[in-house]
């Protein structure tokens, strides 16, 4: 049995930091049994255009570093999940109202594996050589990060979802800024905070909460999102 607490939490986190929306009021309902589990704020399309602002200035330095660097980082990222397993678990549970067991032996570890992956994928970044095309001249594949990646995650499996999105992205070297689900948003916020603890550059993940048709169609249609 999990026992929710009604808590406030932020609209998002941009630059490293809890951030405030400048939208209406939102209420996170436990589905299974009706109960408030937190209320924030949401976030709005201007909201969006500062997260994709603070991520385009955070993705060169990000995107510079060495394969090892950012591997380092994120093997980091996994261990710090592994050891706030049960909250991850709990708050998985209390906005999507399913089983304890489920997300404790399926969501919380499953993600963690894949952050453990994608960190190893960061050193494997190869490129491919391939044959002559004219006297003297052969060329080369070279792998680099494409900048700001902006993503949107639905309301199930949010946790793992928000992890297949991001990881890649953090591999390569990429900026993110991801739009949860806003009824299942509180998994991904603790996701983006331990990023940060981990050592993820500010402004390299951002997250925020809002409607598909404010906050998701933004990010759909911003210019500098690449």
């Amino acid at each position: 049995m999990v026992v929710s607490t009604i808590t406030t939490v932020p609209s998002g986190w941009v630059d490293g930091a809890p951030y405030s929306g400048s939208g209406g009021d939102h209420t996170v309902i436990d589905p299974a049994t009706g109960a408030t589990v937190a209320h924030l704020a949401l976030a709005s399309a201007s909201d969006v255009t500062s997260a994709v602002a603070h991520a385009a200035r955070a993705q060169h330095d990000w995107g510079g570093a060495t394969p090892a660097e950012r591997s380092a980082v994120l093997h980091t990222f996994a261990r710090l999940l592994d050891a706030n397993a049960t909250l991850l678990a709990n708050e998985e549970v209390s906005h999507t109202g399913k089983a304890i067991r489920l997300a404790t032996e399926f969501d919380v570890p499953g993600s963690i594996d894949n952050v453990d992956f994608f960190a190893g994928v960061a050193r494997n970044l190869d490129g491919k050589a391939s044959a002559e095309y004219s006297g003297e001249h052969t060329s080369s594949i070279r792998r680099e990060p494409v900048g700001v990646v902006g993503s949107i995650t639905p309301w199930n499996y949010p946790l793992q979802m928000a992890v297949w999105k991001v990881l890649p992205a953090l591999a390569a070297g990429c900026s993110v800024v991801l739009k949860p689900a806003e009824i299942t948003p509180l998994t991904t916020l603790t996701l983006a905070r331990l990023a940060t603890e981990a050592g993820v550059p500010d402004g390299v993940f951002n997250v925020v909460v809002g409607t598909g048709a404010d906050v998701g169609a933004a990010i759909a249609g911003h210019p500098d999102i690449d």
